[in-house]
């Protein structure tokens, strides 16, 4: 049985799905005004791969929310 993520832990997540979404978007400009194709192809990869990174986050953190707490813990 899973247990629930500690605040701490959760506040790891939100950061660090915040540091893929800004990944993807820095790649997603990148790869609009790099005209070089390999470079291009590059950060079309990566993009993919930080969306990948974004969403495994996002599932973890959405197993868990069952086991958070109603309310806050004193």
């Amino acid at each position: 049985m899973m247990q629930a993520m500690t605040a701490k832990e959760l506040e790891y997540i939100a950061d660090s799905m915040s540091n893929e979404d800004l990944l993807i978007k820095q790649c997603t400009v990148a790869a609009a005004t790099i005209t070089n194709a390999q470079l291009k192809q590059a950060c079309t990869h990566m993009i993919d791969v930080h969306t990948q990174h974004y969403n495994t986050l996002l599932s973890s953190a959405q197993q868990h929310q069952p086991l958070a707490p109603a309310q806050p813990q004193a």
